[in-house]
């Protein structure tokens, strides 16, 4: 009895034991695809079954290790059922997960901060945005936090939250006109350098914005690039800046330009890995945490991008029972027919105009009678594929609540604003009315043609757009140096409704080539 009571002290008086892994599951830019749907870009198998919450569920209740689930931001935004619910189902979603924090996405201010504040009270999980403060007198805003330390496996984790700086343009700009988004590097040495003085066994960083702007939409393996390769492709801007600048920090995990980094990045000068997860739920990263045995301190991460094909992962029923409930409210407005499409109004894979682009951009033209019609690009959010046309069809190439606006505008106006949106040999604005050939360059040649008649700087013409890029958003700038601009209160979407049932069928218009590169 002795010998056993003796063995028994011992092992109490050893030194603790550690936990060897803990995981992180990373999701960003949900944009509100909540379920599984068919990978159309698969090859192999167009009809296969890929994302969700149910798949990610039921993926982590398979892990085994202690993990930590982390979301980057634009939760809603995108879809019928995220718009409808005004982002509320989405936070269900998320509460039912366990997620532990996510971090301020630009859309997930769409519908003005204080939906977001309402949100972010019904959430089980934190809200972050270390970055975030008041104009008026500097303070922070107070729905979200600066970082938080979760203990996993024995283990303090600490994550830090940076929203993009770009947020202030690229929401609704009247939206968070009050709110300051100070510079992300800088943030993040201020607060890692608080966070240290905890005394944490790992920093994480969760960010609304990405290594590189040019990998957008892309999953890509640059595991094996060396920093001078990524500097030279991408800047050292980004998620890069705030490795570097974030003495400490382990794991930068980043969104917004949706990007899925196959196998994460590690940067040897800032001894960082990073990740990005890629867009719609399709995929979520996995970063594994090895902490040593003996020591307990952290020895090691790595991350892999995972797809949610629901064949392997299986599906959670609990959770789609979830989402079937207020989808079916949803669905009995956006199965409504309201045309067909004879062929698919598809991206441009040049970067140039597009099929879909040109056809809402006619849309918006004829709504109002305008000269022509400017889109931002990047606010299509969908493809129309060839078949029938429903609300959701329409709501999904246009889930933003944008009203049309016009204003009257120059020649010179009109150059300048295509200057600004012809850049790095792509298109940022889709056109209607308007022809231009550009050749890529600060000084580069650009001409504008309407009606096969070349622009004069004094000519005018009526132009119709949207209020996000009157008020302040990314490229559109020139708008707010014409005359008369009047918000119609129109919703672009209503524009695009009306198009398609009074034409019954719709098709690419005709005249493709309304942006063209010059040799």
């Amino acid at each position: 009895m002795k010998n056993i009571l003796a063995a028994a002290l011992l092992f109490c008086l050893a030194p603790a034991s550690y936990a060897g892994t803990v995981a992180i599951y990373h999701t960003s830019d949900v944009h509100g695809w909540y379920s599984a749907r068919p990978a159309k870009w698969n090859k192999e198998d167009p009809t296969r079954l890929i994302g969700g919450f149910p798949a990610l569920s039921s993926l982590l209740k398979k892990e085994k290790s202690p993990y930590l689930l982390l979301d980057g931001g634009d939760m809603f935004q995108g879809t019928p059922e995220g718009n409808f619910t005004r982002g509320m189902a989405t936070v269900e979603l998320m509460n039912k997960l366990g997620y532990d924090a996510s971090v301020a996405g630009n859309h997930d201010y769409d519908y003005t901060e204080d939906n977001f504040r309402a949100m972010i009270s019904s959430a089980s999980f934190t809200m972050l945005g270390a970055n975030v403060y008041l104009k008026e007198n500097g303070e922070r805003a107070d729905y979200l936090k600066p970082y938080k330390v979760f203990e996993r496996g024995g283990k303090k984790i600490a994550v830090l939250g940076l929203a993009g700086e770009h947020t202030a343009t690229s929401t609704l700009p009247l939206n968070v006109k009050h709110l300051e988004f100070r510079d992300e590097a800088a943030e993040a040495a201020r607060w890692t350098k608080e966070i240290r003085e905890l005394k944490p066994d790992a920093v994480v960083i969760l960010t609304h914005f990405g290594i590189c702007g040019r990998m957008s939409s892309q999953k890509v393996d640059i595991s094996t690039w060396t920093a001078g390769e990524l500097e030279k492709y991408c800047g050292r801007g980004g998620n890069l800046a705030v490795a570097r600048a974030a003495e400490g920090a382990d794991v930068v995990l980043g969104g917004h330009n949706h990007t899925g980094l196959l196998k994460g990045y590690y940067d040897e000068k800032s001894s960082t890995l990073m990740g990005e997860s890629f867009y719609g739920l399709t995929d979520v990263t996995r970063v594994e945490l090895d902490f040593d045995d003996k020591t307990g301190k952290l020895k090691g991460a790595r991350a892999e991008l995972l797809p949610l094909w629901t064949d392997e992962k299986s599906q959670d029923e609990e959770v789609k029972t979830i989402i079937a409930a207020f989808s079916a409210e949803v669905d009995k407005e956006m199965d409504k027919p309201l045309g067909e499409a004879s062929s698919d109004l598809g991206y441009s894979l040049e970067g140039l105009d597009s099929a879909v682009g040109n056809w809402m951009t006619d849309s918006m033209r004829a709504h109002v009678k305008a000269d022509m019609a400017f889109q931002n690009t990047a606010g299509i959010r969908s493809e129309i594929k060839k078949g029938p046309v429903r609300m959701r069809e329409i709501y999904q190439v246009m889930p933003f609540e944008n009203t049309l606006v016009t204003v009257t505008m120059t020649g010179a106006q009109l150059e300048k604003l295509m200057r600004d949106n012809l850049t790095g040999g792509k298109a940022r604005l889709q056109v209607s009315g308007l022809k231009a050939g550009f050749k890529s360059g600060k000084d580069g040649r650009l001409t504008l043609e309407k009606d096969g008649r070349l622009i004069k700087p004094g000519d005018k013409f009526k132009v119709v757009t949207n209020n996000y890029l009157t008020t302040g958003g990314t490229g559109g700038s020139a708008f707010t140096e014409g005359e008369d601009l009047t918000d119609t209160m129109i919703p672009v979407r209503d524009a695009l409704i009306a198009a398609v049932k009074a034409a019954g069928t719709i098709a690419p218009p005709s005249d493709a080539g309304r942006i063209v590169r010059l040799e």
